[in-house]
């Protein structure tokens, strides 16, 4: 990494004790690699003017959001969104959107999608890429909702320069999403969803559940997110910040304010 080779510069040079602390109280090294990560992503004709205007200007809010099936995660997304004004990203959004305009990426994951075949990461990194260095969200700051789902998904976003500042997981307990999403039924006729605890279905409507909404099905979802942001997590461990996500949503959002507040002063 860019940390590494900086580490390795300032041994060949015989820094002071003194010097070194300092570097390490301020986090140069850590400023350093978000100034070349920054480059990597926006390309620039100018990299010193565009280095200039980044230093010059508040920072965006660069957050990754993660969180089980049922987990709240949309609502937090839509509370963030509206509070920061950054720009909420999923990758199924892109891909409906590239698609939907026929662009070359766009046809290009159209053809694993008609095949029913999973779109390669290597071109949904590029479709996220492109997207994040649009003018609109290097303005605004962005939010990846969902993604990246694999520890390889992770390290490419790396080596693509996609550094999140914070982080978040949101922490529900397994028996809690088996019951939210257990209790799901669905009007076969209106397609309105109800859930047997929350808000029952009125008497005389017949409803259906969902093949993988059963407990059996939901806990091999689980099984398999939980083994995927362990793996994930390892490349985020310093800007990671874990979220008790079951309670009331107020709560949970008050909670995240403060770890994206936080990043924004640092």
């Amino acid at each position: 990494s860019f940390c590494t080779l900086l580490a390795v510069t300032m041994a060949s040079q015989q820094l002071s004790a003194e010097t070194e602390a300092y570097l390490a109280d301020k986090k140069v090294p850590e400023l350093m690699e978000h100034l070349y990560h920054e480059l990597l992503l926006a390309l620039p004709e100018d990299p010193l003017a565009h280095l200039h205007a980044l230093l010059s200007e508040k920072p965006a809010p660069k957050i990754i959001i993660a969180g089980p099936p049922a987990g709240g995660k949309g609502t937090q997304c839509e509370m963030i969104a509206k509070k920061y004004g950054v720009v909420h990203i999923s990758t199924g959004d892109l891909l409906r959107d590239e698609t939907r305009r026929g662009t070359p990426l766009g046809k290009q994951a159209q053809t694993y999608m008609n095949e029913g075949a999973l779109v390669p990461d290597a071109l949904i990194i590029q479709l996220v890429k492109e997207k994040l260095a649009s003018p609109e969200v290097q303005k605004q700051g962005w939010l990846l909702d969902g993604f990246p789902r694999t520890k390889s998904q992770a390290l490419s976003l790396q080596m693509a320069g996609i550094i999140p500042s914070v982080f978040l997981v949101l922490e529900v307990p397994d028996e809690v999403v088996v019951g939210r999403i257990s209790g799901r039924r669905t009007d076969p006729k209106t397609g309105t969803v109800y859930h047997l605890e929350f808000n029952p279905p009125p008497a005389g409507v017949e409803v259906t559940q969902r093949g993988d909404d059963t407990a059996e099905a939901i806990k091999v979802r689980l099984a398999h997110f939980h083994k995927n942001v362990a793996e994930v997590l390892q490349s985020y461990r310093s800007a990671t910040v874990r979220v008790d996500g079951n309670r009331d949503k107020g709560e949970v959002f008050a909670d995240i304010e403060k770890a994206i507040d936080r990043q924004l002063i640092e």
